[in-house]
């Protein structure tokens, strides 16, 4: 390996009768010497928070869009100071309700001011904080990027079973919730018997409040906890090793797992971000305005916005609503955006579309400033010195569809297509950097290196808080000793979490010998680089950062049946990647069940005809995403499209094992083309 952004710190391992092989151990050049440290006067976030505040108290902290009947304003701030003096109030206000400690909070909302300011209120009384979610995906499908498409989106969300299992799971006594969520958690209230106090970000009403007393809780307004706080500076001694928060993951199968992430690793990830941006590019500043839109249950944008606060950066939120992002941003004009890749996937279809609707004249100077432009990038030079006459006379339209101020472009949770990343990198005239991370990770642990272009298209290095190792995995053939060294991601350093909330058994399974077993699978690349190229489980991710458990949802639709429970189909394969956010399926109807639907139909009967014909495979979708609904399949756990198969799935064509397991890598092989032209088909607009 050329090791030209890594190095190598310790030898590779062979394998045992116990274990696997695994590969060197690597970390980042800029981590040569050791990994980043938490400074001693560092304890918890809160000191972040202190220390800008006495640095920069009257610099814009948080900022949201005012709104009337008619019309959405322009943002309006809170500064460091006014929002450290509420966060003390609400901190005091906790205490008066007999909060404590290393008691656990809940928040529970959208992002906003309030989410924050909960967050900090906690951190000032060392109280863990726990994110409560729905779910942590958000759908936008399709983006509106401002360029004549489409306003509709939608975000999915399930019932409170998430809400209720993290509540009770973690103990949690008090919690601050958005307004329109207070029902949500009044619904499971009498099944939350820690739950004693509820704190809207707004207001409450009076039968609100009396429900929750008649259940032995009590409800407030955010004007009136706020009353109940004062100013005592009196506060309690914090230590690295408290728990900052339990954030629990969205799963796969099963519960959600609360992630335990103690102060120093929190802290620490957040100093990693700054010493990779001062050796790489550019720190963050108070001058600095980023975007949140981002869930901040999720740790991505939890650790971002915490190192706006700690460099005195100023954070916008959105409305909350998909609808109007584009326009949010406009009125923000950010510095530095996070973005998804499926946010990205369709600002470049936005712009792709009024590019290739201009006219030839137009077409023909941006692809040559495009080509001219990359061709200097891929000879190494900055982002900046690339084409600066091209930057200023034809890449300057595109940048302002992120508000024109945009310096950084971040991108995590899925892999970003390499066209949409090279396009980013060309148009946007800002640094352009993928990620990788997990929630046990604290957040990022991988990071491409800025202006280094030959890194395009993977997740780039380790972080300078961890270190790295390839794991073989022998029953899907890779090996982490080969020239081309492939196998499981393997994580250890100072930023990993602290196990799963009363799970020591499932903290066992994936922390083996210090090591943190990623279930991604990795190919070291000559530059040191990384790149991910398959999962080592039957779980992949959907390109907004769902988690999809796939058997667990054949099975589920697998109990299709009929009115007269005659089952409508015997074999089902579901298919999803990264790069998109919906699941297609290949499926082998039960032969019966769909001629006597022709029969009722008028149909031709004929087997092999019925799979082909466009009603039946309406019908045979209708139905399965019925059961899914039955079943409580999450929205982007049901399908958009269908592909009828009358031949059963079956070893001579090496699509399933003797057993009858599938053989995911071989129908991926063999129904390629049919899967790209159902991906095709549902991204067709109906007529």
């Amino acid at each position: 390996m050329v090791e030209a952004y890594t190095v190598k710190v310790e030898e590779a391992r062979p394998a045992t009768p116990q274990q696997p092989s695994a590969g060197p151990v690597y970390r980042s050049i800029f981590a040569k010497d050791g990994f980043t440290q938490l400074p001693p006067h560092f304890h918890s976030p809160w000191d972040f928070f202190r220390h800008t505040t006495t640095r920069c108290p009257s610099n814009p902290m948080l900022g949201r869009r005012q709104k009337t009947d008619s019309e959405v304003g322009l943002y309006e701030w809170i500064t460091y100071q006014e929002a450290y003096d509420a966060a003390i109030r609400m901190g005091s206000a906790m205490k008066s309700r007999h909060v404590n400690p290393g008691d656990r909070c809940g928040i529970y909302g959208s992002n906003c001011p309030e989410w924050i300011i909960a967050m900090e209120a906690c951190n000032s009384y060392a109280v863990t904080y726990v994110p409560l979610y729905d779910t942590l995906g958000l759908s936008f499908d399709p983006f509106p990027i401002t360029l004549n498409l489409e306003n509709h989106s939608k975000l999915f969300l399930t019932g409170p079973n998430a809400v209720e299992f993290i509540i009770n799971h973690a103990e949690v006594s008090i919690a601050f919730v958005q307004d329109s969520k207070i029902p949500s958690v009044l619904s499971c209230l009498d099944r939350c018997p820690n739950l004693k106090t509820i704190v809207s970000f707004g207001n409450i009403s009076t039968s609100q409040k009396k429900e929750a007393e008649e259940l032995g809780a009590s409800c407030f307004s955010w004007g009136e906890f706020l009353q109940l706080g004062n100013m005592d500076l009196d506060l309690p001694l914090k230590k690295k090793t408290d728990v900052c928060t339990i954030m629990y993951t969205s799963g796969t199968t099963g519960e959600p797992k609360g992630v335990i992430i103690k102060n120093e690793a929190f802290m620490t990830q957040v100093l990693s971000i700054d010493q990779i941006l001062y050796l790489t590019d550019t720190e963050g500043t108070k001058d600095d305005v980023y975007f949140s839109f981002l869930p901040l249950a999720h740790v991505y944008d939890q650790i971002m916005e915490t190192y706006c606060i700690y460099k005195g950066s100023s954070i916008g939120f959105w409305q909350g609503d998909v609808r109007f992002l584009m326009e949010d941003i406009q009125a923000l004009k950010p510095t530095l955006f996070c973005g998804v890749p499926r946010v990205y996937d369709r600002v470049y279809s936005g712009i792709s579309s009024q590019i290739s609707s201009g006219g030839a004249l137009l077409r023909t100077l941006f692809q040559y400033a495009y080509n001219y432009k990359l061709g200097y990038l891929e000879k190494g030079l900055p982002q900046d010195k690339a084409a600066p006459l091209f930057d200023k006379l034809v890449f300057d339209k595109i940048k302002q569809a992120l508000g024109g101020r945009v310096r950084l472009l971040l991108s995590g949770a899925a892999p970003l297509s390499r066209h949409v990343e090279e396009f980013l990198r060309v148009t946007f005239g800002a640094t352009m950097s993928q990620g990788y991370g997990l929630t046990e990770s604290c957040g990022g642990c991988f990071t491409a290196i800025s202006n280094v272009f030959s890194m395009m298209g993977t997740i780039g290095v380790p972080m300078t808080t961890i270190e790295a190792r390839l794991e073989s995995v022998p029953e899907m053939g890779y090996d982490a000793l080969s020239s081309e060294a492939r196998g499981e991601i393997c994580l250890r350093g100072n930023t990993l979490f602290s196990g799963y909330h009363q799970r020591q058994d499932l903290t066992e399974e994936v922390m083996v010998d210090g090591w943190f077993h990623t279930g991604d699978i990795g190919e070291w690349q000559p530059n040191g680089s990384m790149k991910i190229i398959d999962r080592k489980k039957n779980i992949f991710k959907l390109s907004q950062g769902e988690y999809v458990a796939v058997e667990n949802i054949e099975n589920k639709y697998l109990q299709c049946p009929l009115i007269t429970s005659c089952p409508l189909i015997t074999s089902i394969w579901i298919y999803g990647n990264s790069f998109e956010s919906f699941l297609v399926a290949v499926v082998v109807p039960e032969r019966k069940a769909l001629e006597d639907w022709a029969l009722k139909h008028n149909s031709d009967v004929d087997f092999k005809s019925l799979c082909g014909n466009l009603k039946a495979r309406k019908y045979i979708l209708d139905e399965l995403n019925c059961t899914g609904q039955k079943h409580q399949l999450r929205g982007f756990e049901l399908l958009k499209a269908v592909h009828l198969e009358p031949i059963p799935f079956d070893i001579e064509r090496d699509l399933v094992t003797p057993t009858f397991k599938l053989k995911r890598s071989q129908l991926l092989k063999h129904y390629k083309d049919c899967i790209d032209q159902l991906y095709k088909e549902a991204k067709t607009p109906k007529e």
